[in-house]
């Protein structure tokens, strides 16, 4: 395989410029918690802590992070299985997001939904959905609300390159195209549908062209360049707030991990993990803000101690929560209409 095949390709245009410390800290921190999150859940899962199955998205932080950070408090997000990353870097709380994962009552949906169910909607987290593309047509669904409510919301729906294949991508993106609505559709293009390479599933390498169709414009960028995707989600996002209609971001980036808890993605060609290695998210940010000196080494230290402890010290407490009691579960599954 040649390698270079897989290289993002850069956007034509200047450079993102930092816009401040400040800045590039919180950016910095949620990529952090994302990356600590992660590996605390794995770690859960070999100590038995995590019962069923679990999807990670270590090294495709920068797309959840880039993304979000472009965002207003009311504006609403659907997300995949491989979720875990989008819910933090809206400020899902970490405790309770653990609590989820690990089936404990106090977890954002009381220990019934799992990893792959993390929902907040006091925060614009619709929720993540366990089938393929299953939560492209709910984020067109939120659009059509934030369009009629006429308050300049928008609505992300994040999904991976397999999704680009079924039908409720194209029909979500005919429809957002058709009626111009305030939707961002984030392609987190990580190589791989579960174990197939994409280009045994998908004719084109750019899934970006795919927009062409629909007379929607679109960005391919480096998805493991935060700043890059930050660019491209605020002028998507400054589109749709002004009626300016749907935007397609595609992310190529890739996940250092397999597929789920029990792949050890040995289908990966000799080098290939190595490649993304040297192109990890947070060691890009990393080096690029020392080299510009937008933070100190001392400070980015004093963030990475900070954020461990804050990972750990959430992790304890959810894993000495009860876990839910047997009851009727009717009242988490139906909408109560009153009718009787």
């Amino acid at each position: 395989m040649d390698l270079s095949d897989t290289r993002p390709k850069t956007p034509k245009g200047d450079r993102f410029a930092i816009p401040s410390a400040a800045w590039a800290e919180n950016v910095y921190q949620l990529m952090l918690r994302i990356r600590e999150f992660e590996d605390k859940v794995y770690e859960s899962f070999l100590s038995g802590l995590v019962q069923g199955t679990t999807h990670l998205c270590q090294g495709q932080e920068a797309v959840a992070v880039g993304t979000t950070v472009a965002l207003r408090a009311d504006d609403y997000l659907t997300y995949t299985y491989r979720g875990h990353g989008t819910c933090i870097a809206r400020g899902m709380s970490l405790e309770y997001a653990f609590a989820e994962i690990f089936g404990r009552s106090t977890g954002v949906s009381g220990g019934l939904g799992g990893s792959m169910h993390l929902t907040d909607m006091g925060i614009g987290l619709l929720g993540s959905f366990a089938i393929v593309g299953a939560g492209i047509p709910v984020g067109v669904g939120a659009g059509i609300s934030a369009m009629e409510r006429g308050q300049g919301q928008v609505s992300v729906t994040f999904f991976g390159d397999g999704a680009t294949n079924i039908g409720a991508f194209h029909e979500s993106m005919n429809l957002a195209a058709v009626w111009r609505l305030p939707v961002i559709f984030v392609c987190e293009n990580n190589l791989y549908g579960e174990y197939s390479p994409i280009a045994t599933t998908t004719p084109v390498q750019d899934l970006a062209v795919r927009a062409a169709s629909y007379a929607m414009p679109s960005y391919t960028v480096d998805g493991n360049d935060v700043g890059e995707v930050y660019l491209a989600a605020s002028k998507a996002v400054a589109k749709a707030r002004r009626a300016g209609g749907p935007t397609l971001i595609e992310c190529k980036t890739y996940r250092q991990c397999g597929h789920s808890r029990s792949d050890p993605a040995n289908y990966r060609p000799a080098g290939e993990l190595e490649f993304w290695l040297r192109r990890d998210p947070l060691a890009l940010f990393r080096a690029r803000v020392l080299e510009e000196g937008v933070i100190t080494r001392t400070r980015l230290e004093e963030l990475e101690i900070q954020t461990k402890q804050e990972i750990l010290t959430a992790a304890q407490r959810a894993a000495a929560a009860p876990l839910p009691a047997i009851r009727d579960l009717s009242d988490a599954t139906y909408s109560q209409s009153g009718i009787a």
